[in-house]
């Protein structure tokens, strides 16, 4: 049976339940030097996920799921296939609750993100680099021991999660007329974009992808779920980005209220994320890079504005990497 959307009642149950371990995170304004057409009457901001408690947007979503579990369904522990991120939240708030976490994870997943995953007391199994062998081996180990999926966004209490970043916007500026937000799985950007919309119906979302596993771009042009081999996702520098497909559920979400979806080049998010140190000197990783990459390389295809959110979705980068880009030349 199809399901509905989710609700902004929903939305807002998940923000009251999750205060205790998601941080309500700021937006900070970024006066960018070199953003094509950037004047004295447009204002942009970026809503800094990356100052939360494990660096990126994903707790909220693992925290909604994760504090609705029986005490049950704790005791059986739970699981999550992820290259990071969502592993990170996850493993979090499984910690807040006493469950045990296990957490399926790819061999390219970043050093930084593995080793956080770690410390919050997660067990981690290795597979191979393709978002559908995380899964595979998700399906196994629950069969095998009876754990709690937490999926990582292909899920109504994921998306209700998510979208309480988008509330926030919203009910800290309300006259936004531009919400931007990183796309792979996509349980950010359903989620901000039901939020928004609700909230808002004229303020205009859009989803940034890096092109190099722009899927879910395809997808929204075409109308249909395309799925991209992981010989193309694994390309981008942008980890958290690199799902082979967008979920059903998010997918659905994504249709009624996106307006667009827009890609970016491997060399736009590197200077993206140096434009948002200067500018903020908040640390974003590549996947939290993109969407202010399109604010800053894409305006053409973005519609008029005045006031524009970018989400930082996370700042868990490799700190050689950060070096390395910080310090390297635009390419174009």
């Amino acid at each position: 049976m199809e399901q509905s959307l989710v609700s902004l009642d929903e939305i807002r149950a998940a923000a009251s339940r999750i205060a205790s371990i998601a941080v309500r995170t700021p937006l900070v304004e970024a006066a960018f030097a070199d953003l094509s057409g950037y004047g004295a009457k447009k204002k942009i901001y970026l809503k800094a996920e990356s100052l939360q408690p494990i660096g990126a947007f994903k707790i909220r979503g693992a925290a909604n799921k994760i504090l609705q579990l029986t005490p049950e369904e704790i005791s059986r522990g739970v699981i999550t296939y992820s290259s990071g991120n969502h592993a990170q939240g996850v493993a979090y708030a499984a910690r807040a609750v006493g469950a045990k976490a296990v957490i399926v994870m790819p061999s390219n997943a970043p050093a930084i993100k593995r080793a956080a995953t770690l410390a919050m007391g997660a067990e981690i199994i290795d597979v191979g680099v393709a978002s559908s062998e995380r899964l595979a081996k998700s399906d196994e180990l629950v069969r095998q021991h009876g754990y709690v999926v937490i999926p990582p966004y292909d899920d109504r209490q994921i998306i209700a999660g998510q979208a309480t970043c988008g509330l926030e916007i919203v009910e800290a500026l309300p006259q936004v007329d531009l919400v931007l937000a990183p796309v792979s799985g996509g349980g950010l950007l359903s989620g901000v974009a039901t939020a928004v919309k609700h909230l808002s119906p004229k303020t205009k979302v859009y989803g940034v992808e890096p092109e190099l596993a722009g899927d879910t771009a395809e997808s929204f042009r075409t109308g249909s779920i395309v799925t991209w081999g992981a010989e193309l996702t694994s390309r981008t520098i942008a980890d958290g980005l690199r799902t082979q497909s967008v979920g059903v559920l998010n997918f659905a979400h994504i249709q009624a209220f996106v307006d667009g979806i827009i890609t970016v080049t491997e060399a736009e998010i590197r200077a993206a994320m140096r434009a948002i140190v200067a500018a903020t000197r908040l640390v974003p990783e590549p996947s939290g890079a993109v969407a202010a990459a399109a604010l800053l390389f894409h305006g053409a295809e973005l519609p008029p504005y005045t006031t524009a959110v970018a989400v930082v979705s996370g700042g868990n980068v490799d700190p050689a990497q950060l070096a390395q880009i910080l310090t390297e030349a635009n390419s174009f």
